[in-house]
């Protein structure tokens, strides 16, 4: 069977003789079609990626056909297009009796703590899979990348006209904006980069920008929210010098959502905090309802997944144009690997 490895940093080894999944006990066999490329293997790639081991299969943003199954009690069938939820929870602890899957004690993430996707075919619990009819395989593969951000956004609690602050206009940044719209909210994008917060405005449908190469940002962000700053910012960036600063931008009584990742520590003014009264939360993955409400949405025709995917290629093509992709120069979206 084919497939990549990351097998340290900076290398990826393309394979033929990859073991071939068999089902166990409530587990099927996916044929891989489609695989998203993400922010995770970006930082996988580059060493960046907490709670990562080398050699790793990549690949958690996946579209497939179901080809072996154990049982067909949950209505999944051999020849169904389906998405996978690549969060591998165990049901048991804190975080799943009280629903929170996605933040289970001891989580395995397809593509970070054990291996992905990103070969012929992978299995994985029946339980994790979705039927995606009437969706296209890269449409089904966007399901993943989207449902991070309408997880953000459901942990926002958005109200009818609130002004939420989108700091990063990268994959994951351009879901929370696409979905906190879909939600009623005024979106004000923010971005280091000109062409990027044009696809915000043109593709996502944000209110207002902000360019935060060019800007007084505190100056910026109380102008457009009439001096009382954003009453929720979600920082999409993973990147620690934004993700310290989105607590400025946060108005009093406020929510600040970290869905990005940064392998560190960040820090605030504990008398600001204090005095704001501001709510701090994490947003991890996704759940089986933000994936059901994702593919509901895109089953309307609001988000155009065509835009959204500006780079693909063959499988056995993408370890060479990995670091190509990498560059800003390749302007690349979104990258899909087809198989």
């Amino acid at each position: 069977m084919r497939g990549i490895l990351c097998e340290q940093i900076g290398t990826f080894r393309y394979a033929t003789d990859l073991p071939e999944p068999e089902p166990g006990q409530d587990e099927a066999v996916i044929e891989i079609k489609r695989v998203g490329i993400c922010g995770t293997d970006l930082h996988a790639y580059k060493g960046n990626q907490p709670f990562f081991e080398y050699p790793r299969i990549l690949g958690h943003e996946l579209a497939g056909i179901v080809t072996k199954i154990s049982n067909r009690d949950q209505g999944i069938l051999p020849g169904d297009q389906v998405s996978i939820i690549p969060y591998l929870h165990c049901n048991h602890c804190i975080a799943c009796r009280s629903g929170r899957t996605n933040c289970c004690m001891q989580l395995q993430v397809l593509g970070v703590h054990v291996d992905g996707g990103m070969r012929e075919r992978i299995k994985v619990p029946i339980s994790h899979l979705l039927k995606t009819e009437g969706l296209s395989l890269d449409q089904t593969a966007m399901i993943e990348p989207l449902a991070i951000g309408a997880h953000a956004v459901r942990r926002a609690g958005i109200s009818q006209g609130a002004a939420v602050l989108v700091i990063g206009g990268g994959p994951i940044g351009l879901g929370v904006m696409a979905l906190a719209k879909e939600a009623g909210a005024k979106v004000i994008a923010m971005d280091v980069n000109k062409e990027r917060l044009a696809f915000c405005r043109s593709w996502a449908k944000v209110d207002l920008t902000i360019n935060a190469a060019e800007e007084d940002l505190l100056e910026q962000v109380s102008k457009l929210t009439a001096g009382e700053l954003a009453p929720i910012v979600i920082d999409a960036t993973g990147n620690v010098t934004s993700m310290t600063n989105a607590f400025d931008y946060t108005a009093h009584g406020g929510t600040l959502i970290y869905v990005g990742l940064v392998k560190g520590n960040i820090t605030f003014n504990d008398p600001e905090f204090h005095k704001r009264e501001l709510t701090i939360m994490g947003s991890r993955n996704a759940t089986k309802e933000d994936f059901a409400h994702v593919i509901k949405t895109i089953s309307t025709g609001r988000i155009n997944m065509d835009q959204y995917i500006t780079h693909r290629a063959p499988l056995e093509e993408m370890a060479y144009l990995f670091d190509e992709w990498l560059k800003p120069e390749s302007k690349v979206i979104k990258a899909v690997v087809e198989l």
